[in-house]
C-alpha cells in the first residue's frame, strides 16, 4: 500500500514539473511576441500594406498600395486596376487582377500584387463599401475636387447630383461620385476617381488622427475593417497611417495598353510591369532619401530625342510622369546624332540626378554648366533637369556599347 502511495506521489510530482514546464514555455514564448508594426518602426523600415475597398458582391471596388516610410512622415498611393491582366498562377490563366480576389480570397490576391509590383505586403486591410461610407461620415467626409458639376440619371433610375469646386463629400456623396457613369468617359477616369477617394480618405484619417488615437473610439473603428495582424498590431498600423503627411502623398498606378480579350478590355501593363516595378522602387527611394529632398516637391523635366527614332522622347516622357515626375516638353534635340544619352542638371541637386538616372541605367549626368550646346528653349521653360536621349537608348534603358 505504502509502495502505490509513493508511485501516486511520483507522478503527482512529474505532473507538476511538466505543468511548471509549459507555463514557463508559454511565458517565454509571449514575452518573445512583439509587434510587427512596431518593429518596423524601430528598424526605421518602410511600412507596405494593401488596402481594400469590397464592393456588395464581396469583389474589389477599388485597392492600393500604401508605401510609407515613418521617418520622413511621406507615403505613396500605388493603384491597382481591377482590370490590369496578366498570367497568374492563382488561377492558371490571363484574367483581370479584380478576379484573383473574386475566386481566390484576399490572400491570393497579395501574392499577385506582390509579384506585379515586385514587393513585399506584409500588411492588409479590407474595408466594406458600406462601412466605408459609415467610416467617411464619422470622419466628416472627404475632400474632392470636382472639376464640373454633375447632375445624371442612371439607367435605373438614380439621380447622381454632385457640386463643382474642393467639395467635401458626406458617406452618400461618396457613393454617388464612386458609381456614377458618364457616356464619354473610360475606365481610366474611374480609376482616377477611385484614387482619389483613397487619397482623400487618408488625408482625413490624418485629420482626424486625434479621434482614431482614441482607443475607445478606435474600438468602434476596428469593427469597420479586418486585417491580417493582432489587434494592438492594428491600432499600430492606423495610428501610423495617421501621422502621414497628407499633403505630399506621392501618387502612382499601373499603366499600360488597353487590349481586348474575349469581349473585354484587360490593362496589359507596360513592359510586362518592369515599368511600374521600377517605379515603385525609385519611389520607395525618394520616400527614404536621406533628407527628404528627393520627395519634397515634383521635379520637371525636358525630354528630348537625340535620335532618328520617331516619337522616342514621347513615349519616354510617359514612363517618366508615371513615376511622378512632371514632364514639361517632349521635343527633338537640336541634332538628331547623339551617341550617348545626357541627363543635364540645372539645380545642382546631384542626389536626385543620380536617381533619374538610376531610372533609365544612364551614368552620363552633366551640370548646366559644363554644357556649352543646351537650347536656350531648355532654360528659358525652367526646367530641372534636360534628357537627351542618344543611339545608346533602346526604349526604355541606357544599353553601353561595350555591353551590346
Amino acid at each position: 500500500m505504502k509502495r502505490i502511495r509513493d508511485e501516486q506521489k511520483g507522478i503527482i510530482f512529474i505532473a507538476l514539473i511538466v505543468v511548471m514546464v509549459i507555463s514557463l514555455s508559454l511565458g517565454f514564448s509571449f514575452s518573445l511576441k512583439t509587434n510587427a508594426v512596431e518593429e518596423i518602426i524601430q528598424k526605421n523600415q518602410v511600412i507596405r500594406s494593401l488596402v481594400v475597398v469590397e464592393d456588395e458582391d464581396s469583389g474589389v471596388l477599388f485597392s492600393s498600395v500604401l508605401i510609407y516610410y515613418p521617418s520622413s512622415k511621406r507615403a505613396a498611393l500605388i493603384n491597382l486596376p481591377g482590370h490590369t491582366g496578366a498570367i497568374y498562377r492563382t488561377l492558371g490563366r490571363v484574367d483581370k487582377l479584380k478576379t484573383v480576389y473574386k475566386e481566390a480570397g484576399v490572400n491570393a490576391y497579395v501574392q499577385e500584387v506582390e509579384k506585379l509590383l515586385a514587393l513585399k505586403l506584409p500588411f492588409y486591410i479590407v474595408i466594406k463599401f458600406d462601412d466605408f461610407i459609415k467610416f467617411t461620415d464619422y470622419l466628416g467626409g472627404l475632400r474632392i475636387f470636382i472639376s464640373e458639376p454633375i447632375d445624371e440619371i442612371s439607367e435605373e433610375g438614380q439621380r447622381w447630383l454632385l457640386p463643382s469646386g474642393s467639395v467635401n463629400l458626406d458617406g452618400d456623396k461618396i457613393n454617388s461620385y464612386v458609381h456614377y457613369r458618364l457616356s464619354d468617359e473610360t475606365e481610366s477616369d474611374f480609376q482616377e476617381r477611385y484614387q482619389n477617394v483613397m487619397a482623400a480618405f487618408i488625408t482625413a484619417l490624418c485629420d482626424k488622427r486625434f479621434l482614431i488615437a482614441d482607443k475607445k473610439n478606435f474600438n468602434v473603428f476596428s469593427k469597420m475593417f479586418i486585417s491580417n495582424v493582432s489587434p494592438e498590431e492594428k491600432y499600430s498600423l492606423i495610428k501610423e497611417i495617421c501621422q502621414i503627411d497628407s499633403e505630399s502623398i506621392i501618387r502612382q498606378s499601373i499603366t499600360g495598353s488597353l487590349r481586348n480579350v474575349e469581349g473585354e478590355q484587360f490593362l496589359m501593363p507596360l513592359n510586362n510591369a518592369e515599368f511600374i516595378k521600377e517605379a515603385v522602387k525609385q519611389t520607395t527611394n525618394m520616400l527614404m532619401s536621406s533628407d527628404g529632398s528627393l520627395s519634397s516637391r515634383v521635379y520637371v523635366l525636358e525630354i528630348q530625342n537625340g535620335t532618328k527614332i520617331q516619337g522616342l522622347a514621347r513615349n519616354t516622357s510617359i514612363y517618366f510622369q508615371n513615376a511622378s515626375y512632371d514632364v514639361l516638353s517632349a521635343v527633338n534635340a537640336d541634332r538628331n546624332d547623339y551617341e550617348q544619352t545626357i541627363i543635364i542638371d540645372h539645380i545642382g541637386n546631384a542626389e536626385v540626378a543620380k536617381m533619374i538616372g538610376e531610372f533609365i541605367h544612364c551614368t552620363n549626368i552633366q551640370e548646366e554648366s559644363a554644357v556649352l550646346d543646351l537650347e536656350a528653349s531648355s532654360a528659358e521653360a525652367s526646367v530641372d533637369f534636360t534628357i537627351i536621349l542618344g543611339k545608346d537608348f533602346n526604349g526604355r534603358y541606357v544599353v553601353p556599347r561595350s555591353s551590346k
